[in-house]
């Protein structure tokens, strides 16, 4: 059975999330009424190459080709290629019932590899949509570099009273991103890779301790040679920035069911 089929069967409980991470910020989350989501999928190794002078190959497996993915929701935070990939996009524009959403800028990339302006949907900051049980609303995150301004995250809900996840984007460092605190998620996906003005495994612990979730897991660590941190340096400092936080690392395709 694909790992398509398999999430596409996957039962997931009532006030529960199910995950899948497929590397960097790649997720595929799925709600107890079925609707399921991917954010930020990078499928290929598009990136290779783009950089001159640094190794941006893809080290992480293609658990989904392109073609094969079978979402609902195509979401991105922001136009980086390994967030808003073209040459993923390319293959879903025949996938007539997939919605894509995301901010302005990755809206143009939807448009230019042939998805229809019915299907294209602008995120920002504070925004909300409901598809089914899942609820997304935007939050704030601060640009990394000035190729892309238009940076954002993502809090996910499933129901009116459901499990939440709140997914950082990449984003540097500002008190204005303890404002998902209010919302009390469940979960916290946060960048920790700071060479690249992403949080730092430091910065992200503290924005953890602040926001007090349940369970705090990192991402955006692994996909490149030359953009890898060791995530134990979060659990670390999660030991003293977030001490009653769950660490909690995924393994690639597989399933991470949150429940209450």
């Amino acid at each position: 059975m694909s790992l398509p089929t398999e999430i596409r069967n996957y039962k997931v409980p009532d006030r529960s999330l199910a995950l899948w991470w497929f590397g960097q910020n790649g997720y595929i989350l799925k709600t107890p009424g079925g609707i399921v989501a991917g954010v930020d999928l990078y499928l290929t190794d598009s990136c290779n190459g783009l950089q001159p002078g640094m190794n941006l190959r893809r080290t992480v497996p293609i658990l989904i080709p392109p073609s094969e993915l079978d979402v609902d929701l195509y979401l991105c935070t922001h136009s980086h290629q390994d967030h808003t990939d073209p040459e993923t996009i390319r293959n879903l524009r025949n996938k007539d019932t997939m919605q894509f959403i995301g901010p302005q800028e990755s809206c143009r990339i939807f448009s230019a590899e042939g998805i229809e302006s019915s299907r294209i949907r602008i995120s920002y900051p504070k925004c909300e949509f409901e598809f089914g049980d899942l609820h997304i609303r935007g939050t704030f995150a601060l640009p990394t570099d000035d190729t892309d301004l238009n940076h954002m995250g993502f809090i996910l809900r499933s129901g009116a009273s459901g499990a939440k996840v709140y997914m950082t984007g990449d984003t540097d460092y500002t008190e204005l991103l303890f404002e998902a605190a209010k919302h009390s998620p469940d979960v916290v996906i946060t960048c920790i890779n700071g060479g690249f003005n992403n949080l730092s495994h430091w910065e992200a612990a503290t924005l953890v301790g602040k926001i007090k979730p349940k369970v705090a897991i990192p991402c955006h660590y692994d996909m490149f040679p030359d953009n890898s941190v060791d995530p134990k340096q979060f659990r670390a400092a999660m030991v003293l920035r977030a001490p009653d936080v769950q660490y909690q690392e995924l393994d690639y395709g597989k399933p991470y069911l949150f429940s209450f």
